[in-house]
């Protein structure tokens, strides 16, 4: 699907800078794919994270949970994130045998073949689907595993047209995602997306009890339907800066069919730039 961020008005942005963590559910895009940077965030918060020794993104935030746009911008390091959605609709297609997969191997082996460090974005559902592969991309020392809520319905009202996750049902959600990565990975991560980045201040504060950090974005890279993996390359390398996440998606089929094209030319140049690609943690650690 497309990432522009979709912030309802008068919600306290939070971004930590330096810290030591799909589609609709119609078969078409909802919106054209975004084609510039985000507006940057009202303001800049650093939040309150769990000492040290906890997993990374872990949040010790109890009112509002934090949200992490960028890192920092004196560094050239640039995160590059892959979410993996999964919906109710997407699992029946599926089922019906009219999707074949919704996981991009071949994406997964373009990052190992060009050893490049990526943080991987799970809903719950997509968990439950393919554990073994979950196993596996937990074990490889090249990337970290974050959760994506459990299937993939939005946090605010018109999400595109993902649905909504009621008010008093976010927080079990969200666990429940939580859970099924920690069974999967015994290094999983506190690092959480919301699906097509819609949040608000009442989502915010329910999830806080969920002690993560809420990764956002500052490159969306429009791989979401996408007919040709070019645009894809132009969009990301058009606006990746020092700090910059990039979001992209792991699930493939039908709603991500050119990430892995994409995904080569977008690391050669990068690196021809002088950019270290790295985890979220390593991107947000002090060292």
């Amino acid at each position: 699907m497309s990432w522009p961020k979709r912030v309802a008005s008068g919600v306290l942005v939070l971004t930590l800078v330096g810290c030591s963590d799909n589609s609709p559910t119609a078969g078409v895009p909802s919106e054209t794919p975004q084609t510039h940077a985000p507006v940057a965030p009202v303001r800049t918060v650093r939040p309150t994270l769990a000492p040290a020794q906890a997993k990374p993104g872990a949040s010790s935030n109890t009112n509002l949970m934090p949200v992490l746009d960028h890192g920092p911008r004196d560094k050239k390091q640039i995160a590059l994130t892959f979410d993996a959605d999964l919906t109710a609709l997407m699992r029946r297609r599926l089922q019906s045998g009219k999707v074949k997969s919704y996981y991009n191997k071949a994406l997964i082996d373009e990052l190992r073949t060009l050893h490049v460090p990526a943080t991987l974005f799970l809903t719950g559902m997509w968990m439950e689907q393919y554990p073994q592969v979950t196993k596996e991309l937990a074990a490889d020392p090249l990337f970290e595993l974050g959760t994506h809520t459990y299937d993939h319905r939005g946090f605010t009202k018109n999400c595109y047209t993902l649905g909504t996750v009621p008010k008093d049902q976010m927080l079990a959600d969200v666990r429940r995602a939580i859970v099924e990565l920690d069974k999967l990975d015994p290094q999983a991560t506190r690092w959480f997306r919301f699906p097509g980045g819609c949040y608000d201040a009442t989502a915010l504060h329910e999830l806080a009890p969920a002690g993560v950090t809420a990764v956002g974005l500052d490159v969306p890279g429009a791989d979401g339907f996408a007919k040709a993996a070019q645009p894809i390359v132009k969009q990301v390398l058009d606006h990746v800066q020092n700090g910059s996440i990039v979001v992209l998606h792991m699930h493939g089929g039908d709603n991500a069919p050119y990430t892995a094209q994409a995904v080569g030319p977008i690391v050669k140049e990068l690196r021809a730039r002088g950019y270290q690609l790295v985890t979220m943690t390593q991107l947000v650690s002090r060292r």
